[in-house]
């Protein structure tokens, strides 16, 4: 019995970005990002509860990929697909037919996002160099950038305006965030193991810098997490490219 416990909760992960579809498709931006986020914890708990109950298996990592591929790679790509719709149509409702042509092809740049999500997902399960580091964007960091772009949207609108609210901006967005989910850039768990600083030194650092723009900036560090996220990671692949040499 105990062995079906960790792929239920990924099951309740699929449930979950599959809400996150639906809440999108009825325009309702707000709930379709809190179940992704949903997801991303019953995504947590699954791995964390098979390791505990010690009943890991190829079965329930094949389903967890399947999972990610709904919630953090499906789901995060109607997020994208309605803030740029969004942005075209300045806040209005509008038909996709009324768009330049130009238009019409952005609003459907996010394809991008399942196709290289799914195209990620297959290679981390052949990748043994990734058991504590990933080599390339995690999905879940990837659905976390647009859930953060959908909250700025809502809470704090005049920055979100400022930083994405060009067509282009969230275009480029989709295209350089994909690339790097298959991408061979080394990138840190942020999961803390132990309390050395050596072994946690750059993740220490992130959350501290996460922390002092909460309290300078506000809301506005939801806009950083993915972005700081990338530019800590490639600064540690530099530093540790500079000690190999």
């Amino acid at each position: 019995m105990k062995k079906h416990i960790p792929n239920f909760l990924t099951g309740m992960n699929v449930v979950s970005g599959m809400m996150a579809v639906f809440m999108g498709m009825y325009g309702n931006l707000e709930m379709a990002a809190i179940f992704i986020l949903i997801g991303m914890v019953f995504d947590f708990f699954d791995g964390m509860v098979a390791r505990l109950l010690h009943v890991k298996s190829e079965l329930g990592k094949e389903l967890d990929s399947l999972a990610d591929v709904v919630s953090f790679g499906v789901a995060p790509a109607i997020l994208a697909h309605l803030l740029m719709k969004d942005v075209l149509f300045g806040g209005h409702a509008g038909c996709i037919r009324d768009l330049s042509l130009v238009g019409q092809i952005l609003v459907f740049v996010p394809l991008l996002i399942p196709f290289f999500s799914a195209f990620r997902l297959a290679k981390f399960n052949l990748d043994k160099r990734q058991t504590m580091s990933f080599i390339g964007m995690p999905v879940p960091a990837h659905a976390l950038f647009w859930v953060g772009l959908v909250f700025a949207s809502l809470y704090i609108p005049e920055v979100y305006a400022v930083l994405f609210g060009n067509i282009w901006v969230l275009a480029a967005c989709v295209i350089i965030l994909s690339l790097l989910l298959v991408s061979e850039l080394p990138m840190f768990s942020l999961k803390i193991t132990g309390f050395s600083w050596k072994a946690n030194y750059i993740r220490y650092i992130y959350f501290l810098c996460l922390l002092l723009i909460a309290v300078f900036f506000g809301l506005s560090v939801i806009l950083c997490i993915i972005p700081l996220y990338i530019l800590f990671c490639a600064v540690d692949a530099l530093l540790h490219v500079s000690a190999g040499k």
